[in-house]
């Protein structure tokens, strides 16, 4: 599986996560020339900006360790962006990322940090 069909399957996986646990997914791989925003999602007015992470294996660590805090810094500014182009009523944001570890043989693991940053 090529890098960007393993990343889609990672945004699906958390996407159905969210989706079980009570949320709304509200956008999907929003980009902009800046970057994109995996997945935007909402709960009781709570919108999320979720970054996704999907690695075959931990060799080089885990996918959330790969958020760095340039990147945080980035999904921040985009987060910003996507508000001001959205008229959507909310009491709170939050940033959570999601890794997940999907080895070709075996189900994925799905670990989802709530307010990572």
């Amino acid at each position: 599986m090529n890098r960007r069909a393993l990343g889609a399957r990672g945004e699906s996986l958390a996407a159905k996560w969210y989706e079980a646990h009570g949320y709304t997914v509200v956008d999907r791989n929003w980009h902009t020339r800046r970057g994109e925003l995996d997945l935007v999602l909402e709960a009781d007015r709570v919108l999320v900006f979720c970054e996704v992470k999907t690695r075959t294996s931990d060799a080089f660590g885990a996918g959330v360790e790969a958020v760095t805090r340039e990147k945080q810094l980035r999904i921040r500014r985009l987060a910003a962006q996507w508000l001001d182009e959205h008229d959507r009523a909310h009491r709170g944001l939050r940033f959570d990322v999601v890794s997940i570890l999907a080895p070709r043989d075996t189900p994925p693991t799905i670990d989802v940090y709530e307010a990572a940053f």
